[in-house]
């Protein structure tokens, strides 16, 4: 039998020695129900177990444990497990891994550590923390991970919410008696399935993925307002004429008002009467799941339809919802209340959660494997509010003390300031401020871009402003959910600096400023290299078994490009000028899922062309040099976007975009180096900015990479002053801009590496204060940047191929 290949690949075989012992237990499940105790799954599979072996763990099995999720003990053992008795297996290991909590076994498990699915909010989460306090075990709640990026990795919730949703559509398809997808037959036409979710949170979008796969017409509702997570789905959204937020914390939804409630079981009573299948999913935390469905609603249903309650084991979302029942109605409407859809796929569910169980271990231990387990486990705790959150958070109780669960980490949701209706009355009832803001915004934004002809050619100030209206365009049209896409495409796009370095380095006869050119193409070639390959591996993950992608044809151009660069010089600027047009393109392609993989090519078609055109311009020294390190960072990058765990592309982003960040502060300064004249011009005036701007860009990607990845605490830095010290940082700055501008030679040379060593503390600072959380929104930030500083290097290189991709970005 198949089983799932873990994500995390260590790279070190395990040690002569176990660092840590680890128990798998049965969950007790038997085919006859009267002894069945558990469910299905299994909370480690043989090849996750594996893994952890090699990371220095010795793994016990029970005996039979993995039986009715697939895996068999010989299973097991082929991968390095020891397969025994239960007593054995809880006696052996310092660490137990058990779905449901073992509390019969609890008296043999004196001072251990249960990782299990306890849920410690609830009243039964209670008790049972109650009675491990008894033996001094230390209990860790898999359900109390936080809701942050870091921790989506280990978060069991979604990944078995994930299979819920999925299980629940294939339930409803094997009890509705009719086709999904629409089919034309010699024996007759017959419409497609109409499905109506409710509740778009994991297992709400799981379900509307595969009843799209399936080839049903989807309709979906959330309390909360996800309609673009839903459209780019491909599903149509159903809304409550009702203005209420359904915001709560943690990524839930909160409890609705009543008249809310009225209204909306009205709307669902219309759209019920119209579908085939309904499939709930809305749950609250520790209340009843709330009522959608209502009895009338079911009566008003077509006879054969279907209703798949996935929030039964809370009361249900449905009126007539029995617990782990499937029945008919009167009217012929057939209603499923399982509790256990996950364990109905017990394979792929137990890989899931064995994998989560996995990215738990690695995240406490770190880097000192399984050794450092227990001790970081334990050393989080003690270190009070500077230990890991994860670890704090999952903890439930020690040494026969219970352990308070700290607050939810920042960002939460912020409850709106209700406005009271004469506050109201006079936002709505003053056109005349708002107008006057207006034209003022406008009028000063105007005289801003007027300003700028004063240094910068006709011809580079129109590309720049067409551009960046252009680009605001295309962003503003890109699908919610491929917005982590839409970051690494622009961020490989951004290593245009790359062309930055090769003008300055043919520009140049200072060997200083050349060295800095050689540092920026080589970085550069590294983020363009490892920046596609991670946005086609992102893209990949969306692509769908057995469909077939011809994207790759969109790259014939390239050819055109390289022919014409090396044929027809008198064409390399409409070379670049296409190329630029290519990398609009590129993202007006990440739109809709059905054109990503083409917006792709798009953008390395237009990198390719704007960098074959800039190197056959060099002289034959430089393009040797040029191409030399061309190769050595693209292999690089190649290399990294390659090996880097599917997780943790997102953070690897980042990474990259640092290097963006370093490439403009070379070239910036070097242009300075090659030619250090005084004066308030615009290239002193783009390459100090491109310096400062690089600099932040450089620090603050790293910062946003340590804390996406782990290896810098999530919680956010909070010095004293911390905003005088971000304002100290940006008045001394435009002291030093001052001051570089009325300075020629190796003062202004010394003023410019000031000015970068202040940037990239400011970079530290910056991004530092954020909390963990939010570093997606600081990588997007930074990689706004990054187009500013491209912009700074095509008016002090005035090259309109960096002006034009800058202003994409930066807009």
């Amino acid at each position: 039998m198949a089983s799932a290949t873990p994500l995390l690949k260590p790279e070190n075989d395990a040690p002569a020695s176990p660092g840590c012992k680890l128990g798998v237990l049965s969950e007790g499940y038997s085919p006859d129900a009267k002894l069945s105790k558990g469910d299905q799954r299994v909370s480690m599979v043989p090849e996750v177990a594996a893994s952890l072996i090699k990371d220095g763990y010795a793994v016990f099995v029970e005996r039979g444990a993995g039986v009715f999720a697939g895996y068999s003990d010989e299973a097991y053992e082929a991968k390095g497990c020891k397969v025994t008795s239960r007593g054995d297996t809880i006696d052996k290991s310092e660490v137990l891994f058990a779905l449901e909590p073992p509390v019969a076994d609890f008296q043999t498990m004196n001072c251990k550590v249960l990782i299990s699915w306890v849920g410690r909010l609830q009243d039964k989460g209670k008790e049972i923390i109650m009675k491990a306090n008894q033996y001094r075990i230390t209990v860790v709640d898999v359900t109390a991970v936080p809701r942050i990026t870091i921790a989506q990795k280990l978060d069991v919730l979604s990944s078995q919410a994930k299979v819920a949703g999925h299980r629940a559509v294939l339930e409803a398809a094997y009890s509705y008696q009719r086709f999904h997808t629409a089919e034309m037959t010699a024996a007759g036409k017959y419409p497609p399935a109409q499905t109506f979710v409710l509740g778009c949170g994991v297992a709400g979008l799981s379900a509307i993925g595969t009843s799209k796969a399936m080839g049903s017409v989807v309709r979906a509702w959330d309390v909360r307002d996800v309609s673009d997570q839903v459209q780019s789905m491909g599903a149509k959204w159903v809304s409550v004429d009702f203005k209420e937020s359904g915001e709560g914390t943690g990524g839930y939804a909160k409890e609705s008002s009543d008249a809310f409630k009225k209204v909306q079981q009205e709307t669902f009573k219309k759209v019920l009467s119209e579908v085939d299948i309904a499939i709930s999913t809305a749950a609250i935390p520790g209340r009843p799941s709330p009522l959608l469905i209502t009895k009338d609603a079911v009566m008003a249903m077509k006879p054969g339809s279907v209703i798949v309650d996935l929030a039964a084991i809370g009361g249900g979302n449905c009126e007539l919802t029995k617990l782990n029942e499937t029945y008919t109605t009167d009217n012929g409407v057939t209603i499923i209340g399982f509790a256990n859809l996950p364990a109905r796929m017990a394979e792929q569910a137990s890989a899931m959660y064995a994998q989560n169980m996995a990215n738990l271990l690695r995240h406490v231990h770190g880097k000192g494997k399984a050794a450092a387990f227990i001790p970081n486990l334990y050393g989080a705790l003690d270190q009070g509010e500077d230990g890991d959150i994860v670890s704090r958070s999952i903890v439930c109780c020690k040494s026969g003390n219970p352990v308070a669960m700290p607050p939810p980490p920042q960002p939460t949701p912020i409850k709106p300031k209700p406005v009271s209706a004469q506050e109201q009355a006079k936002k709505t009832a003053n056109p005349f401020n708002t107008a006057l803001i207006s034209a003022t915004v406008l009028t000063f934004t105007c005289c801003c871009m007027v300003g700028l002809g004063e240094g910068v050619s006709t011809s580079l100030l129109s590309t720049f402003l067409l551009a960046g209206a252009a680009g605001y365009q295309a962003v503003w049209g890109v699908a919610h959910a491929l917005h982590t896409p839409l970051m690494s495409v622009t961020n490989a796009i951004s290593g245009m600096t790359a062309i930055g370095g090769l003008l300055l380095l043919d520009r140049s006869t200072s060997w200083f400023a050349q060295f800095l050119a050689l540092i920026a193409v080589l970085v550069s070639a590294v983020n363009i290299i490892g920046g596609f390959v991670v946005s086609q591996r992102m893209l990949n993950l969306f692509k769908k078994e057995g469909e077939k992608d011809y994207s790759p044809f969109m790259l014939l151009p390239g050819l055109v490009f390289l022919i014409v660069c090396l044929t027809k010089p008198e064409l390399l600027k409409a070379v670049s000028t296409v190329s630029a047009l290519l990398c609009i393109a590129a993202i007006g392609g990440l739109a809709t899922m059905s054109t990503a993989n083409s917006g792709c090519k798009f953008g390395m078609v237009g990198v390719f062309g704007a960098m074959a055109a800039a190197m056959v311009s060099l002289n034959k020294g430089s393009f040797l040099v040029s191409s030399m390190l061309l190769l050595v960072g693209g292999g690089a990058g190649l290399v990294l976007g390659v090996q880097v765990s599917p997780i943790a592309l997102p953070q690897t982003v980042a990474a990259f975009h640092s290097l963006v960040g370093l490439a403009a502060m070379c070239t910036s300064i070097g242009s300075f180096v090659q030619t250090p004249e005084a004066g308030a011009n615009m290239e002193n005036i783009a390459a100090v900015l491109g310096d400062f701007i690089g600099g932040i860009t450089l620090t603050g990607s790293l910062i946003a990479f340590g804390k996406l990845n782990g290896n810098l605490a999530s919680k956010p830095l909070d010095l004293p002053g911390k905003n005088f010290l971000n304002l100290g940082g940006l008045f001394l700055f435009l002291f030093f801009m001052f001051k570089f501008l009325g300075t020629s030679g190796a003062g202004g040379v010394l003023i410019l590496w000031l000015v970068a060593a202040l940037a990239c503390v400011m970079g530290v600072h910056l991004v530092g204060s954020v909390g963990g959380g939010d570093m997606p929104v600081c990588i997007t930030v930074l990689n706004s940047y990054s187009g500013w500083a491209l912009v700074a290097e095509g008016f002090l290189l005035k090259s309109p191929v960096l002006t034009i991709v800058g202003s994409l970005i930066g807009f």
